[in-house]
């Protein structure tokens, strides 16, 4: 590819729905903090030039348990950390994008993968980037949708049946061009992903087919089932 990609990974939450006080991207999946195998995965993608991480500027655990830790180590000097994460997840893409303005161009590809998700395998982003790299829009990593859908009334009785055919469940990396995202992420802060910033622009985002063992750790059962998969693939 002639343009650069950047691996964004956004890691300035609080994880407070899992119940714990250390912060869900550090909890410990198999000897590792969750964040570690994220980042591991994205590491062996040998076509991502540079991966930021970006923290809570109050951020206290990252140097303990990865700067001066074998997980640390064990990522190649290869990922950075900008100290400018926000309140929301999109505003910590936002302050992160806007911190590499003086290293990317408008058309650099930037790649943003959740923190959360740390069964991503390096052989599903180098799929994702042979789907991309000529698409004008860029995507997303996303499955169909199999359960059937329920629309609730406020008692939580079913009020119908929704169609499921054309509904996709996203997943993240998302990889869109530098210049588009922040101008979208800027015009709709409120977006609960990449994705719907885009489209906000009038613009459609590419589905590419995910993996369903590309979870996103929100409860603790996530964080049980992360254990297992991660063991499988050890």
């Amino acid at each position: 590819m002639k343009q650069k990609i950047v691996a964004l990974v956004p890691a300035a939450g609080t994880g407070t729905r899992l119940g714990d006080a250390l912060p869900k991207q550090y909890l410990d999946i198999n000897d590792h903090p969750l964040i570690f195998h994220a980042l591991a995965a994205l590491t062996r993608v040998s076509r991502i030039h540079r991966i930021v991480v970006v923290l809570s500027p109050e951020d206290r655990h990252w140097q303990t348990l990865m700067e001066n830790s074998a997980s640390g180590k064990a990522l190649n000097g290869r990922v950075g950390t900008l100290r400018v994460g926000g309140a929301t997840r999109g505003a910590s893409v936002v302050n992160g994008l806007e911190s590499l303005s003086s290293e990317l161009s408008e058309d650099d590809w930037v790649m943003v993968h959740d923190a959360a998700r740390p069964c991503i395998r390096s052989e599903l982003v180098e799929q994702f980037i042979d789907e991309l790299e000529s698409d004008p829009v860029g995507g997303l990593l996303a499955l169909p949708l199999a359960d059937t859908i329920k629309q609730a009334d406020e008692t939580l009785r079913v009020q119908k049946t929704l169609p499921r055919e054309a509904i996709w469940r996203a997943q993240t990396p998302q990889m869109f061009r530098y210049g588009t995202l922040l101008k979208a992420l800027r015009q709709m802060p409120q977006a609960t992903d990449e994705a719907q910033a885009i489209e906000s622009l009038g613009l459609q985002p590419k589905l590419v087919m995910g993996d369903s063992a590309n979870l996103k750790v929100t409860y603790a059962p996530d964080l049980k089932l992360a254990r297992m998969l991660l063991r499988e693939e050890e």
